[in-house]
């Protein structure tokens, strides 16, 4: 499958107009608007009791704002408010404008389902976007699957995972793990690998897809695999553990607040990143990470995703200019922060398309939705629920953004279940 680029061209267009109420860029890059909601009854569209009158329709927002993860979650939380912003601005979803209700899983996964439960038995959101955690969507899956909710996941993952009640808008292990030690050992010809991460099920399923990859498929050798709990700040004997085994990779899924102390820390001992002794490859540091942890601190390092700031096409510079708009010019967009972006256009595309907010037709008619302008390019949806997207591989810059340095030439198709990686 190829990319469809964008024909668009936003620089022909002034700032001002490109920007005015962002509702012009989302009516070209996404979804028909002018639907009206006379053209389509409340009861017919709302047969399961969801939150939906003539004028509107609730759905929630469920991440982390305090606590280790809100350095990561914060940037979802404000993807999916511009997107729903735009929606709104171009005439809402089946001519209703999209309210939200929004809760704080605080870095607690038992909160999460919590959270879950209220947004679906109470409140009746007609869909949730939201978690970033492996642990937080494990919590709240038993949920949305009991109460036949839908979440749109945005973080790339573990993948061994499918449920019906999900569409998951970040990348799985083959789009990603698989993807970027495959590039590491090609380009650098990297042997030995030192696996790094927090203590919980996303880095160490991760790792251990990591590790089946480099010792049956890679012909590699891994040295060395610690785990540290969320919000831990003292690497200090670990990063002494890496100098002396002298990995040719540092493989590191460490997550949150616990990235700031890591990256500080390796540098002060001396680890120069720029000099790739070791190479540094992260499948969990964002641009959103780094503005915490410090351009200087991450210089040198390789991040494996599918979407970085920089990424220079007509559709992310658009985007980013309208982030920008809506959050501040110093603000910065990570990888997870643009897969949220997506997952309310990606709702309003199926329910549109099945005419109907409830969950069971709005599941039916997400298959095969595309989005042809997507920040990160053309992105579809599997049967799967997954999202075929490109894998790309970015240098970290001094100043706190990736350089693109490795790009598939076509798109990667999601496989959860990869054979021999279970």
């Amino acid at each position: 499958m190829s990319d469809k680029p964008s024909s668009k061209d936003p620089m022909a267009v002034s700032r001002r107009a490109m920007m005015a109420g962002s509702a012009a860029f989302g009516a070209a890059l996404f979804a028909p608007s002018g639907l009206r909601a006379q053209a389509y009854p409340t009861a017919e569209v709302n047969t399961t009791g969801l939150a939906v009158t003539d004028d509107t329709v609730t759905i929630g927002i469920l991440h982390s704002v305090t606590g280790t993860m809100a350095i990561s979650e914060t940037g979802s939380v404000q993807a999916e408010k511009l997107a729903i912003s735009q929606i709104n601005e171009m005439g809402g979803v089946l001519g209703r404008q999209i309210e939200i209700i929004q809760e704080d899983g605080a870095s607690d996964w038992p909160t999460f389902a919590e959270k879950a439960r209220k947004l679906l038995v109470s409140d009746k959101v007609a869909s949730v976007m939201g978690c970033w955690t492996s642990a937080s969507r494990k919590a709240v899956l038993p949920v949305f699957e009991q109460h036949n909710g839908f979440l749109y996941y945005p973080t790339f993952y573990e993948g061994l995972e499918q449920s019906p009640n999900v569409i998951y808008t970040g990348q799985e292990a083959t789009q990603q793990i698989i993807a970027g030690l495959d590039w590491v050992k090609e380009t650098k010809g990297a042997n030995s690998f030192y696996l790094l991460g927090s203590d919980y099920i996303w880095p160490r399923t991760s790792n251990k897809i990591a590790r089946k990859h480099i010792e049956e498929f890679l012909g590699g050798e891994v040295v060395g695999e610690d785990y540290y709990p969320l919000g831990h700040t003292q690497f200090n004997s670990v990063i002494n553990k890496i100098r002396l085994r002298k990995p040719d990779v540092i493989y590191a899924i460490v997550v949150g607040g616990s990235n700031v102390a890591f990256y500080k820390q390796l540098k002060a001992a001396g680890i120069d990143m720029t000099a790739e002794d070791p190479i540094l490859l992260t499948i969990s540091v964002t641009e959103d990470e780094i503005r915490g942890i410090g351009g200087e601190n991450m210089e040198g390092a390789y991040a494996c995703m599918k979407y970085f700031q920089s990424l220079d096409n007509p559709n992310n510079v658009a985007f980013v200019a309208a982030f920008k708009e809506m959050w501040g010019e110093d603000i910065v967009i990570g990888d997870v922060t643009q897969a949220a972006y997506l997952g309310p256009w990606l709702w309003k595309a199926a329910v549109e398309k099945a005419g109907s907010f409830d969950v069971d037709r709005v599941r039916e008619a997400q298959i095969g939705i595309e989005l042809t302008n997507a920040p990160e390019g053309y992105v579809k949806v599997h049967e799967n629920h997954h999202l075929w997207s490109k894998t790309r591989v970015g240098l970290a810059l001094a100043d706190g953004q990736y350089e693109v340095v490795f790009e598939t030439a076509e798109l990667v198709e999601p496989d959860p279940f990869p054979e021999g990686y279970q």
